[in-house]
């Protein structure tokens, strides 16, 4: 795996975006997780999460933002993408997952939101994200089948790789064990990690 010491680029997006209603509000507090469990798997199914692998099926660039790429989850976990990721960060308006999945090709871990989740959770997302943001982006989906997900890309097989989804009906205790679990797993493990 080719390691690249380089900056995100970006064609008009930018982490932190504040403007506009604030889906992820500032004022939140999540619980400190320590002691994960290696095993991502596990730590899934104590929160009812699932937990799903999908083998790559392109690396390749798309000129447009938002060329109509078909993806084989939701959220999207790899193929095509954008030829500028989405840069890390949180936004109250999410890129597009072209953009998004670039990010996550680069190693990054998405973690994924529905913004009808109550206030205090989506608060609780937020200090969760700004409490360890590094190689992170947290954004708002509405049509996805859970209350909170991650993704990732990992680099193995090589050349493509492989596709990972956390997804979870709930945010409780459990959940964000999982969600640590998955994010010490996938960070920086990306197909074209660039950090």
């Amino acid at each position: 795996m080719a390691l690249l010491l380089l900056g995100l680029a970006t064609a008009g997006c930018g982490g932190s975006k504040e403007s506009g209603p604030q889906v992820f509000p500032k004022g939140g507090s999540a619980p400190k997780v320590s002691g994960v469990s290696v095993d991502v798997r596990a730590a899934a199914r104590a929160a009812g999460c699932v937990y799903k692998t999908f083998p790559a099926r392109s690396r390749d660039h798309v000129t447009d933002r938002n060329a109509p790429v078909r993806y084989t989850s939701n959220p999207p976990t790899s193929g095509k993408h954008f030829e500028f990721p989405a840069r890390d960060g949180l936004y109250q308006r999410a890129p597009t997952d072209t953009e998004l999945v670039h990010s996550l090709e680069h190693g990054r871990v998405i973690l994924w939101a529905k913004p009808t989740l109550p206030r205090a959770q989506r608060a609780a997302l937020r200090a969760y994200f700004e409490r360890d943001k590094w190689m992170m982006l947290l954004v708002p989906r509405r049509n996805m089948p859970y209350a909170v997900a991650m993704t990732a890309w990992n680099a193995d097989p090589a050349p493509l790789g492989t596709g990972r989804l956390l997804g979870c009906p709930r945010l409780d205790d459990a959940t964000w064990r999982a969600l640590t679990a998955f994010r010490d797993d996938n960070r920086g493990n990306g197909p074209e990690a660039v950090f």
